[in-house]
């Protein structure tokens, strides 16, 4: 399993739903509930391509 190296999002800091993202595995976008840091808490594996889609349709 990839070590993935999360950091909150700056967007997250205002309320208590936060996310975390890790962009440092080549190919891969991991995203996780950052109240749920634990190692074996679930994460969202996306393709970099996915992941741009996506934070685009949220602007």
């Amino acid at each position: 399993m990839p070590e993935f190296k999360f950091t909150k999002s700056s967007r997250s800091e205002l309320r208590d739903e936060c996310v975390e993202v890790a962009r440092n595995v080549p190919g891969t976008v991991a995203v996780r509930d950052s109240k749920d840091p634990a190692p074996d808490a679930p994460i969202v594996r996306l393709a970099p391509t996915a992941w741009t889609r996506f934070t685009a349709s949220l602007r």
